[in-house]
């Protein structure tokens, strides 16, 4: 028999041997991990030193994916050779520079290769989506609005015929506002990127990009003062005076038009409420200063019109 003793030397070798092969595993395992963490660093570094040509080339393409996708729910309308062009426009007054060339006018068809229609109801583009163009409406009503945390929508403007819409998203290059058509609206689509490039070769078209931008701080500016300084009926007077001025640049008629927005609408842009409006409405017509049927509106008397809200001026 084996004495049990003479066993305890090979045993502790094995054990030794064990506890070495153990060792080294860990030893392995340890390496491996560095390994894998030098790797994963190398591609952090890699990630975060990448251009930003790059970083905006994605962003661009992230950009046209969503903007394709929203226009294709939407009635698109191609341009061809027979559609009318920015340089024989009605608005084009409106939209294009003044006193421009031939020559750039020539340049300026190329820009608008796409029109879209939206129908009364239809959102045009939406908060936080990236901004990909800028939109010229060519005839037809536009509202642009947002939505409070709290569920309250709150309109920001209402848009006409010869205006562009989407530039209070050039700051983050997404839109601030929900764009909703009051009516069949048709408008321009102007790819910011082409916008871009055709500006860098046409000075007037900066010019009027800066004109556009600069008339887009003064609008902010105004509705500040009629929000913070004026009396419900001041507002709503300075907001007919204003639509009858922008009507009659286009041609339309300064003292008869009909109301693409409601009354309710109304109030969300004035900051005042329903009842408030329409009690309003009511006593413009007593005091003659106004016809109304409905949403059909007769200016009689603008000059009463305007020394209503210009008390606060």
């Amino acid at each position: 028999m084996y004495d049990r003793r003479h066993m305890t030397g090979p045993t502790l070798l094995c054990g030794d041997r064990n506890a070495a092969t153990h060792g080294g595993a860990m030893h392995a395992t340890q390496e491996g991990h560095q390994e894998y963490a030098q790797k994963h660093t190398k591609r952090q570094l890699f990630l975060a030193s990448a251009s930003l040509d790059a970083v905006k080339c994605l962003y661009r393409a992230l950009a046209a994916s969503a903007f394709k996708r929203a226009l294709q729910l939407l009635t698109s309308i191609p341009v061809t050779e027979m559609s009318p062009r920015c340089s024989t426009c009605a608005m084009g007054q409106l939209c294009l520079p003044v006193g421009m060339t031939q020559q750039d006018l020539v340049k300026m068809d190329t820009l608008v290769q796409e029109r879209v229609r939206v129908h009364k109801g239809e959102t045009l583009y939406r908060m936080g989506e990236p901004l990909s163009a800028v939109y010229a409406i060519r005839f037809g009503t536009l509202k642009t609005h947002v939505t409070m945390e709290d569920g309250r929508s709150q309109i920001t403007g209402f848009h006409l015929p010869g205006e562009v819409i989407g530039l209070d998203g050039l700051g983050e290059m997404q839109h601030a506002s929900d764009a909703t058509a009051l009516e069949d609206t048709e408008v321009c689509v102007v790819r910011f990127d082409d916008l871009q490039s055709l500006s860098s070769n046409l000075p007037s078209l900066q010019s009027q990009f800066l004109r556009l931008m600069s008339k887009e701080i003064s609008q902010d500016q105004v509705m500040l003062i009629t929000l913070g300084s004026m009396r419900a009926e001041e507002r709503l007077a300075a907001f007919l005076v204003n639509l009858s001025e922008r009507l009659s640049a286009r041609g339309y008629s300064s003292t008869e038009f009909v109301l693409r927005m409601s009354r309710e609408e109304i109030g969300s842009y004035l900051g005042l409420k329903l009842e408030t409006v329409s009690r309003l409405f009511s006593r413009f017509a007593e005091a003659g200063l106004i016809q109304i049927r409905q949403r059909h509106v007769k200016l009689v008397d603008m000059a009463g019109i305007k020394q209503v809200y210009s008390r606060s001026c």
